[in-house]
């Protein structure tokens, strides 16, 4: 592989960043998968926060939006994807606390009811079980998911 100067580096990085929101972890791979030095990473991601191209909250507010509106993943399988990224617990906490609570509930009942027809006939209580299985597969809470389920699949919502 090619190697890089620190100015080319960092404009390749920079190039990367604009693409797409990245976290320093992200970051931080390519530049180690680039051949560069830890102390040139360290400067380059230095210089790419201060200039806005990297910015963990702005990262974490993107990430949370897309992998719930389009991934229909829910809290528990976000933070553990943020977490896996070393980003702060604090700015995961808040970027958690803007999901629309609304919204939250209607991906997860659209998902189940989806995978309600996928199913197909089986007996209550396989349904149920393989519902809350896929739910809790998805990062959603168990007491939301009771909720949505109810006790009897037939008085389900969908």
């Amino acid at each position: 592989m090619k190697q890089y100067s620190e100015p080319e580096a960092l404009n390749k990085a920079a190039a990367y960043c604009t693409l797409t929101e990245r976290c320093t972890a992200e970051v931080n791979a390519k530049l180690i998968a680039w051949g560069m030095a830890s102390a040139a990473r360290q400067r380059i991601i230095e210089r790419l926060v201060d200039e806005k191209f990297i910015d963990e909250r702005r990262y974490c507010r993107a990430f949370v939006n897309d992998k719930m509106r389009f991934n229909h993943w829910g809290r528990i399988k976000i933070s553990a994807k943020l977490k896996e990224k070393e980003l702060p617990a604090e700015e995961i906490a808040n970027a958690l606390a803007g999901i629309d609570e609304e919204e939250y509930a209607d991906i997860l009942q659209k998902i189940l009811k989806s995978k309600r027809r996928e199913i197909g006939k089986s007996d209550d209580y396989q349904t149920r079980q393989k519902l809350l299985r896929f739910a809790t597969s998805r990062g959603f809470e168990y007491p939301l998911i009771l909720k949505l389920l109810k006790f009897d699949p037939d008085e389900m919502d969908f």
